[in-house]
């Protein structure tokens, strides 16, 4: 039987990663594997600069979809995957591969998953992670400057001119195409319940 893929997108900071992590904790390595976006970006060489010389990762042309939907399609056939962890350019942080073994359930989780066509026909059930603007910029600014040691006029810079435009024109559109909308204002314990419940019922099937 074919596995069941999920796909889960939203803006920065709405809690896609958040709920992904949960749902990793939640189920085993033989009962659901994850593709993460995050993974696929060019290098930082091939980034597109904005008129101020500032790479902007997240523009659509800045992730090797092909690469990712080739991944996407090799572990759908069974077939395990190996790839670079992203280490978001910190020199201080060593490379370091990950394997990908094939699973019934396949998530795959980041801000343009739905944007690029080809990926987005490969998904069974599409998850919408939504939260106000405001939220979502004071969770940017909490885990760049907690996560990666980003200075907070280069996350307010980025966010204004990069990410909100980017989720206005590539990610928001998306929205209403969603099987599944969460809403993560307070808490995504009600929508991760819902998630949790739909895959162990599609593993009961599979």
């Amino acid at each position: 039987m074919q596995p069941y893929i999920i796909g889960i997108s939203g803006g920065s900071g709405s809690g896609k990663t958040s709920i992904t992590k949960r749902l990793r904790a939640t189920f085993s390595d033989k009962e659901l594997c994850i593709i993460c976006q995050d993974d696929y970006y060019l290098p930082i060489h091939e980034q597109q600069k904005d008129e101020q010389g500032i790479e902007n990762f997240d523009l659509p042309n800045s992730i090797n979809h092909q690469q990712l939907l080739q991944d996407l399609r090799d572990i759908r056939q069974g077939k395990t995957i190996e790839i670079e962890r992203y280490n978001y350019n910190n020199t201080n942080t060593p490379k370091s591969k990950q394997v990908i073994s094939p699973a019934p359930i396949i998530l795959v989780e980041g801000i343009l998953v739905f944007y690029f066509e080809p990926l987005r026909k490969e998904y069974d059930l599409k998850i919408f992670v939504h939260a106000k603007e405001n939220l979502k910029i004071i969770r940017r600014i909490i885990r760049d400057q907690k996560e990666r040691s980003y200075p907070i006029e280069d996350v307010l810079y980025r966010y204004q001119y990069h990410v909100m435009p980017t989720y206005e024109r590539y990610i928001e559109p998306y929205l209403e195409d969603a099987d599944i909308v969460i809403n993560n204002n307070i808490s995504f314990e009600k929508g991760f319940e819902v998630i949790k419940g739909f895959i162990c019922n599609q593993l009961r099937q599979l």
